[in-house]
């Protein structure tokens, strides 16, 4: 009789031997092997007619080693089932000899497996968690910016014949030169687009009253600020962070001079901007754009909080993971194998995304969070609302429902949905136990804080 018998062998780790005896598989291999006898096509002999001894010759190791497999497998499922141990991923089979597996002798086979086992753990106490919620105001400066940004993106270009205005486009020919403006034999050249105002101030000036075919000659690094150096400098061909390439010097030949002429702030461009509201006057322009980037940094310093919180309760949960199963679960575990190297490099990442699962899981479990099928339709119908954006979808919207109907039978679409809307209740639920402080910052300063901290 198959009997499984476990043992530790480190910490959160175990082995598992299963044991079984001829009569535990021998009886389905000779039943599989009376099958093969019926079914087996052999040239010389008719289907059905093929002598045992043959296919047992033919086929017999590969069956009897299946069949041996199959019996431990199913031991070690039913192991699992019935004991439910709290366990990562699938048993790893350890080193098991199947050339051990004699058809002309069958008896008992001993076939190894490890398992990682998940840690008990008590959740950090996310309400002693210090947090800051920075809040970014939005000023007339930026709803300023986004409508000259719309204006221009809807403009007209025309072609000036000087150079009279920043926000000139101008496309010039690059060509390599010295500081005379003599051009460098083999030297590099690219005709490149470039706003005026991209340059420096004092770079601007030279270029001022310019016409087509007027020749200025600059050197890069005092041309261009350093944010937009390094786009020209890979443009040109070199590294961006290569400090000899951005001293050299450049004939930048104006090949053509364009500037958009911007939207008329008037009713037609109101409602291209949006169709679905009724806007007449700049200042409901100006306090719609308002509302909606106000909005959006208020979305973005509730993802920044939410980042903090993440961060609170991985650092502070306290768990012990065994790390030798796991890293070799790595190296095993997914589509294409990893060495040894590999799997330690990708260990420190892999480790706190499983401690974030846990972590999320049991908040998920303690709190009873859940995500009905009416949310999921509601979260479904408001991501083709933000595809059409602000179309006016007219008073008949009643393919919606079908559509959404469509949506639900995609298990994958039900999925990302789920796992969105479940971790915004989770994060939601969390920030009901936490009391952050307030603090006013600079988008900038917000930004930065996104960009430093990501998970």
């Amino acid at each position: 009789m198959a009997t499984v018998v476990r043992e530790n062998i480190g910490l959160l780790h175990d082995k598992l031997t299963v044991k079984v005896s001829k009569d535990d598989y021998f009886p389905a291999f000779d039943k599989k092997l009376k099958e093969y006898s019926k079914t087996a096509n052999i040239p010389g002999f008719r289907k059905g007619m093929v002598p045992a001894g043959m296919i047992k010759k033919m086929y017999g190791s590969s069956i009897f080693t299946d069949e041996v497999i199959k019996t431990v497998e199913k031991e070690l499922y039913n192991y699992l089932s019935t004991e439910k141990p709290e366990i990562f991923a699938q048993p790893l089979p350890l080193t098991n000899d199947v050339a051990q597996m004699d058809i002309n002798n069958p008896s008992d086979y001993e076939f190894g497996f490890e398992m990682g086992l998940k840690p008990d753990y008590t959740l950090a106490d996310v309400s002693k968690a210090k947090v800051t919620l920075h809040k970014v105001v939005a000023t007339d400066a930026m709803v300023d910016e986004e409508i000259t940004r719309m204006q221009i993106k809807g403009g007209k270009m025309t072609e000036p014949e000087t150079v009279d205005n920043e926000e000139n486009v101008l496309n010039v020919l690059f060509t390599e030169s010295d500081k005379e403006g003599v051009a460098v034999e083999g030297g590099a050249s690219k005709e490149n687009s470039v706003i005026l105002k991209y340059l420096t101030a004092a770079t601007q000036k030279k270029f001022m009253g310019k016409k087509v075919g007027d020749v200025v000659t600059v050197q890069l690094s005092k041309a261009f600020d350093e944010d937009k150096l390094a786009m020209i400098l890979q443009d040109l061909g070199f590294d961006a962070a290569d400090k000899d390439a951005a001293k050299k010097y450049f004939n930048l030949d104006i090949v053509k001079i364009g500037l958009v002429e911007k939207r008329a702030l008037d009713e037609t461009f109101f409602k291209e901007i949006y169709p679905a509201k009724d806007i007449t006057s700049v200042d409901e322009l100006k306090a719609s754009i308002k509302e909606e980037i106000q909005q959006y940094w208020e979305s973005q310093s509730r993802n920044q909080l939410q980042d903090q919180l993440y961060h609170y309760l991985i650092d502070e949960t306290k768990m012990e993971f065994p790390e030798e199963f796991l890293k070799r679960w790595l190296q095993t575990g997914g589509e294409k194998p990893k060495t040894a190297e590999e799997a330690e490099a990708e260990f420190p990442g892999f480790s706190n995304q499983l401690k974030w699962t846990l972590i999320s899981d049991k908040l998920i479990q303690d709190n009873k969070l859940q995500v009905t099928n009416e949310e999921l339709r509601d979260s479904m119908k408001n991501e083709i609302m933000r595809y059409f954006g602000t179309m006016n979808l007219g008073e008949d919207t009643s393919w919606i429902e079908s559509y959404i109907d469509r949506m639900m039978k995609d298990e994958k679409q039900v999925d990302s949905s789920y796992r969105r809307l479940i971790t915004d209740k989770l994060f939601s639920f969390i920030e009901t136990q936490v009391k952050p402080k307030e603090k006013e910052v600079t988008g900038e300063e917000l930004n930065g804080m996104m960009h430093n901290h990501q998970h």
